[in-house]
């Protein structure tokens, strides 16, 4: 696999935007000039109070019409740059360190990544932040079917998927934002022998990853989906095989990670491992008869939160069954999340410091859930719900839906109407709509950037 440097975008002129409120209030938005920021990394001047720097962050927007993406400042809700993408149908995500749009179009096997502006770096002496214009990276990275890309404390893990249909075969690589800054050619990773829908999980020095065996031995109904786990050790520039988790996991699809535990989910349950003397012990939380013979194939987790949320459904949508996995005690249960009529969920998160669960739905409803302590088990309640459109829903274009995304730096969570053609600015804990970013386009997926408030610390 190599890297290249294909993705060339170019910025667009901008038009003035109008951004309404929620109130009666108007701004008349232009584009910014670029920020000026002194580019110095010697630290023997007086920087006075400027070390760091107080920011709510910035916005990517993907369009839903073209092959177009926005950076937005959530100071002042101003737009910044628009680019234009080399492909159509992309998703979107964050880097690991949040200072990278990170474009993904698996179908053209190709990820390029967006400059926010925002970053931080650590002088040893005091942590410097820096803000400067957006920018397009010309670092791009190739790969047959990229799919699963999962952050974890500092690191992005990149799965390949491959393709049996051209005799590709699935890869991991590992990067972080330093890497993207630098342009890094050669990054870790893991060849595989043969394509996989896989997933993998970075944690330290070591790197979690699906193993598909042979079709005759693999528990997986879909033998593409990999049925066991192995523990992938980072040493001397490479990862190498420490371990093979000794618990299977037929048609293991989805994963997640907080402080201690690691969750993949199973056909017949959510496969769950932490590391003890070196080495990684797992077990299996069994599936229980609520599920009505679905599996759990979407995790979620957070460093601060003890549980898991794990999302089963049929395939292609549909009624969502929630649970709260306990892996301290080794417990699954349902989640009542009192969903609306006809309510399907379109997006979920959790919010800053893992103390609130989102739930967004296809009836523009955002569902807040927060966690509770009841008879010494952590469990997920009902806490309220927002009405987050005005807007017939019935009209909502085919192939769009509500997009949210969360800040990392305050409990506010941002959610995109492609009906209305406005991003809402939700403040969780309050439940409230405080902001109103007026588009002139539709958006499809939205992600926060910018600078992370740091968390708690945990050795792995």
């Amino acid at each position: 696999m190599t890297n290249s440097f294909k993705l060339n975008l170019l910025a667009l002129t901008i038009s003035s935007l109008v951004l309404s409120g929620c109130g009666d209030a108007e701004t008349n938005i232009v584009e910014k000039e670029p920020i000026a920021v002194e580019d110095d990394h010697d630290d023997d001047h007086d920087h006075g109070d400027g070390y760091t720097i107080e920011s709510m962050g910035r916005l990517a927007v993907l369009s839903a019409e073209s092959a177009e993406a926005a950076i937005f400042d959530l100071d002042d809700n101003t737009l910044l740059e628009s680019f234009a993408l080399t492909f159509d149908s992309n998703s979107l995500t964050t880097s690991a360190g949040y200072r990278y749009a990170v474009i993904v179009n698996r179908n053209d096997d190709s990820i390029g990544f967006i400059d926010s502006g925002l970053w931080r770096e650590d002088h040893g002496a005091h942590l410097h932040d820096y803000e400067q214009a957006p920018k397009m990276s010309d670092y791009t990275l190739m790969g047959s079917r990229p799919t699963h890309v999962v952050n974890h404390d500092g690191q992005m893990a990149v799965f390949y998927d491959g393709d049996a249909n051209i005799g590709t075969s699935a890869a991991v690589q590992v990067l972080t934002d330093i890497d993207i800054n630098n342009e890094t050619s050669e990054l870790p990773g893991i060849e595989y022998s043969i394509n996989m829908h896989g997933v993998a999980e970075p944690r330290g020095e070591h790197l979690l990853s699906t193993i598909r065996r042979d079709d005759t031995d693999s528990t997986s109904n879909a033998k593409v989906l990999p049925d066991q786990v192995g523990v992938y050790h980072f040493h001397d520039g490479e990862y190498e095989l420490k371990q093979t988790l000794d618990i299977t996991c037929p048609d293991l699809h989805g994963a997640a990670q907080n402080h201690e535990f690691v969750a993949f989910g199973c056909g017949d349950g959510v496969l769950v491992a932490h590391e003890h003397n070196d080495e990684y012990e797992a077990e299996k939380i069994a599936n229980i008869n609520e599920l009505n013979g679905l599996r759990i194939g979407t995790i979620y987790g957070h460093e601060a939160s003890e549980t898991f949320v794990g999302i089963a459904s049929a395939h292609g949508g549909g009624q969502a069954i929630l649970v709260t996995l306990n892996p301290e005690d080794n417990e699954m249960e349902t989640i009542d999340w009192q969903p609306m009529p006809d309510a399907s969920p379109v997006s979920y998160a959790f919010a800053f410091e893992g103390k609130h669960f989102l739930i967004l739905d296809n009836q523009g409803y955002l569902t807040v859930l927060t966690q509770h302590s009841h008879d010494g088990h952590m469990e997920w309640e009902f806490e309220g719900r927002i009405d987050i459109s005005e807007q017939d829903v019935s009209t909502m274009p085919d192939g769009m839906s509500f997009s949210m995304t969360v800040a990392q730096n305050a409990h506010y969570a941002y959610i995109s109407d492609p009906i209305a053609q406005h991003i809402l600015q939700v403040h969780i804990e309050d439940m409230e709509i405080e902001g109103d970013i007026e588009l002139n386009f539709a958006p499809a997926k939205i992600s926060w950037l910018g600078i992370a408030e740091e968390g708690e610390e945990h050795d792995h």
